[in-house]
C-alpha cells in the first residue's frame, strides 16, 4: 500500500519506512557527521535532539528546520539548502544521496558505530529504501517535493528566527503537525509510552483531549487491534467523563489483548483467565467513577469468582479495596472491611493497598470525630512504610492528607507547613521529558488550601496569585481544573457573604452545586439562613442530610483531599517504547501499583493512574495489573 510516497505492506509488519520527513532526518544526521565547523554546544543539543526526531511522530519541515535552528543555525541552514538541490534536481540527487549515505558512518574513526541509535535509524531507513520499486522511488521523489514546496517554497532563504519558547521535547509541534501517513511501530510505542507517561505526571504538556483522540483513532484506523492504542483511548475518555467511548475503549483493550495473544502465561497462571477476571475488575472501577454502582458491584462480584477460581491472591486484595470504597461511596460504614483490607495486604505484603487502606482508615476517622493525636500517628506509621518502599506518590498524598486534617481541627499555621513541605519537596521518581513532577493532584489540593487560607485572613491578593498559578499549571482541560474551579467559587462565595452581597452569591451557589453537589447544598442553607429564610434552610440541610445517609453519593462534605482507593494495572503496555519514553521507576514486586486519590471535597472515586508491574513506565492509568 502507498500512502502520499510512503511505502508498508501492512501496518506494523516493518520496523520503519521511508518518508520525507525521515529524508530529512537522515540530511540532518549525514551533516553532522561531515560537519568541522559545530561548535562543541551546538553538537551536544543536536545529539540530546536525535531521539525525539527518530522516535517521534513526522513533522512538518518548516517545524523540523526550526526545532534544529535552535541548536545550531548553521546546521540548519545547510540541511535546508541540501534538501533544495536535491528538491530542484532531478530525482537522481536523490538516488546520489541514498548511495553516499553509509560512507561516513562506514570509517572507523566515525562518531557513530553501525551499532549505534544513529547506526541502526540509517540502516533501517537504507534497507527500506532499497526495497522500493522504481515507480514507488518516483512517488517518494514527487512527495519529497510537496513536502518541500508546501512549506519552503521553491526557494531557499536564510534560517527563521527560532521561536522563544521551542521546546525540545515537541510537545507543542505535535498539536499542530498534520498526520500524513500512518505511524511505523517504533513511533506508536513512543508516542503511547510519553502520552501515558505525560498523562501521569504532567497533564498539562499531554495533548489535549480532542487532540489525542483524533491521534489514537488515525492509529487505531491503520492497526484496529493495536491494544495498547486502545487503553490510551480509554485513559483519555476518563479525562473527559466519556462513560460511552471509556467503557467501549476499555472493552476493546481486553478483546485484542487476548486476540493477538499479549496476555500469555505468566507466574503459572493462565493469561486469559487473568485478562478476564482484570478486564471485571477494571470494569467495576469505570462504573465507580460514574456513579454506576449496581453495574459496579455486579461486575466486582464476577471478578472476585474467577480470582477465586484461579487462587489469584493479588487480585482478590485489589477487589477487596474497591469493595470497601465501593461502600463508602454509598454511604455505608466500610470500616471493618477496610480493616480487613489492611490486615491482607500486609500478610501478602502489598505495602502499597495497606498504605491506601490506612488512610483510608484516617479519613473515615476524621470526619467521625476522632481525636488528631491518633490519626497523626497512623499517618506516622504509614510515613515509614512510605519511605522504607520508595513509594512517592504516596509520600505526596499523605502530605496532602495531613495538611487536610491539621486545617479541619482548625490548626491553619501547621496546615501551612505541611502545605510548604510538599510544595518544595523533590520527587524520588526520575523526571522526563522536561515533567514539572509536581503536576499531581496532591500539589493541586496543598495549593488550594493554601488559597483558602489565604483568603480566610483577608489576604485576597495572594489568594488571587496562588489561582492564578494554580490556573497556569492545571489548565480547564486537565483532569484536576475541578479543584481550583471550586476553591475559587468557594472563595468568591466567602467574600460576598462577608460583605453581606447576598445577591452576589447566589449565582456562586449554582455553580457549586455543578461541580459538588453536597457543597452546593450547604452553601445553599448558608444563604437562606443568612436572609432570615430559617424553615427552607433547615429543610434544605435536612434534604442533604437524609441523602447522604440513604446511600447517595457523598461530594463535598469533608475538606480532606485523599482517599485509599487502590488501583488495578497490566504489564501489556510495558513493552510499548519504554525505552524511547525514558520513564523509569522502580520495579516493585509486591503487585502492589499506584492508585486513584481523591481530591478536597470530592468522594472517593478510581482515576486513571497506575504503574506497569516491570516498572518501566508509568502511565496516568497505565493498563490494568495483571
Amino acid at each position: 500500500m502507498m500512502t502520499n510516497g510512503v511505502v508498508h505492506a501492512n501496518v506494523f509488519g516493518i520496523k520503519d519506512w521511508v518518508t520525507p520527513y525521515k529524508i530529512s532526518v537522515l540530511v540532518l544526521l549525514d551533516e553532522m557527521t561531515i560537519s568541522k565547523r559545530m561548535t562543541l554546544l551546538e553538537r551536544r543539543r543536536l545529539n540530546k535532539l536525535i531521539l525525539p526526531l527518530q522516535q517521534g511522530p513526522d513533522l512538518t519541515l518548516r517545524h523540523f528546520l526550526k526545532t534544529v535552528e535552535e541548536c545550531s543555525a548553521e546546521t540548519a541552514f545547510a540541511v535546508k539548502l541540501r534538501l533544495h538541490m536535491m528538491v530542484v534536481g532531478e530525482l537522481k540527487d536523490m538516488e546520489s544521496f541514498f548511495d553516499t549515505l553509509p560512507n561516513p558512518f562506514s570509517d572507523a574513526e566515525s562518531e557513530a558505530s553501525k551499532t549505534s541509535v544513529v547506526g541502526l535509524f540509517m540502516r533501517h531507513m537504507l534497507l527500506a529504501y532499497n526495497k522500493l520499486s522504481f515507480s514507488q522511488v518516483y512517488k517518494l521523489y514527487t512527495a519529497l517535493q510537496r513536502y518541500y514546496d508546501d512549506c519552503l517554497g521553491s526557494q531557499p532563504g536564510p534560517p527563521t528566527a527560532p521561536p522563544v519558547d521551542a521546546d525540545m521535547e515537541l510537545s507543542e509541534m505535535e498539536l499542530t503537525t498534520p498526520r500524513r501517513c500512518p505511524l511505523s511501530q517504533k513511533q506508536a510505542e513512543y508516542f503511547l509510552a510519553r502520552q501515558a507517561y505525560l498523562l501521569k505526571n504532567d497533564e498539562n504538556k499531554a495533548l489535549k483531549p480532542a487532540a489525542l483522540q483524533e491521534e489514537l483513532n488515525n492509529m487505531l484506523k491503520f492497526n484496529p487491534d493495536f491494544a495498547e492504542a486502545h487503553y490510551l483511548s480509554y485513559l483519555n475518555s476518563m479525562r473527559v467523563q466519556d462513560v460511552f467511548i471509556s467503557t467501549h475503549s476499555l472493552l476493546h483493550y481486553f478483546d485484542r489483548l487476548i486476540l493477538t495473544g499479549g496476555d500469555g502465561k505468566s507466574n503459572g497462571d493462565e493469561g486469559y483467565g487473568r485478562s478476564l477476571r482484570y478486564a471485571a475488575l477494571n470494569l467495576a472501577a469505570l462504573h465507580c467513577r460514574f456513579g454506576h454502582y449496581q453495574q459496579a458491584e455486579l461486575a466486582l462480584q464476577e471478578a472476585i469468582r474467577i480470582a477465586q477460581e484461579s487462587n489469584d491472591h493479588v487480585c482478590l486484595q485489589h477487589c477487596l479495596s474497591w469493595l470497601y470504597t465501593l461502600e463508602q461511596m454509598k454511604g455505608s460504614d466500610s470500616s471493618v472491611l477496610t480493616e480487613d483490607s489492611v490486615k491482607m495486604a500486609a500478610h501478602f505484603g502489598l505495602p502499597y493497598l495497606a498504605s491506601l487502606g490506612i488512610q483510608s482508615l484516617v479519613q473515615q476517622g476524621a470526619t467521625g470525630g476522632k481525636a488528631a493525636n491518633m490519626l497523626m500517628d497512623a499517618l506516622k506509621d504509614t510515613d515509614i512504610l512510605h519511605w522504607k518502599h520508595s513509594l512517592s506518590e504516596l509520600i505526596d498524598i499523605s502530605l496532602a492528607q495531613t495538611t487536610s486534617i491539621w486545617r479541619m481541627y482548625g490548626k491553619s499555621t501547621m496546615a501551612l507547613q505541611c502545605a510548604q513541605v510538599l510544595l518544595n519537596m523533590n520527587s524520588l521518581e526520575q523526571v522526563d521529558f522536561g515533567v514539572q513532577q509536581n503536576n499531581t493532584e496532591a500539589f493541586a489540593v496543598v495549593l488550594c488550601h493554601l488559597a483558602e487560607l489565604h483568603a480566610e485572613q483577608g489576604l485576597f491578593g495572594a489568594s488571587s496569585e496562588i489561582l492564578k498559578h494554580l490556573k497556569e499549571r492545571f489548565p480547564p482541560h486537565t483532569q484536576h481544573a475541578k479543584l481550583w474551579m471550586l476553591c475559587d467559587l468557594k472563595i468568591q462565595f466567602e467574600r460576598a457573604m462577608n460583605d453581606g452581597k447576598y445577591h452576589l452569591a447566589e449565582p456562586h451557589v449554582a455553580a457549586i452545586a455543578a461541580l459538588d453537589q453536597m457543597e452546593g447544598l450547604y452553601r445553599k442553607g448558608l444563604v437562606m439562613k443568612a436572609q432570615n429564610q430559617t424553615t427552607d434552610a433547615y429543610r434544605v440541610c435536612w434534604n442533604a442530610t437524609a441523602r447522604r445517609q440513604h446511600g447517595s453519593r457523598v461530594i463535598g462534605t469533608t475538606v480532606l483531599p485523599v482517599t485509599a482507593v487502590p488501583n488495578v494495572n497490566s504489564s501489556s503496555l510495558a513493552d510499548a517504547g519504554c525505552a524511547g519514553a525514558g520513564a523509569q521507576h522502580p520495579a516493585r514486586g509486591d503487585g502492589a501499583h499506584p492508585g486513584p486519590r481523591r481530591p478536597a471535597g470530592q468522594g472517593p472515586r478510581p482515576a486513571a493512574g497506575g504503574q506497569v508491574p516491570d516498572g518501566r513506565f508509568r502511565g496516568k492509568g497505565g493498563p490494568p495489573h495483571r
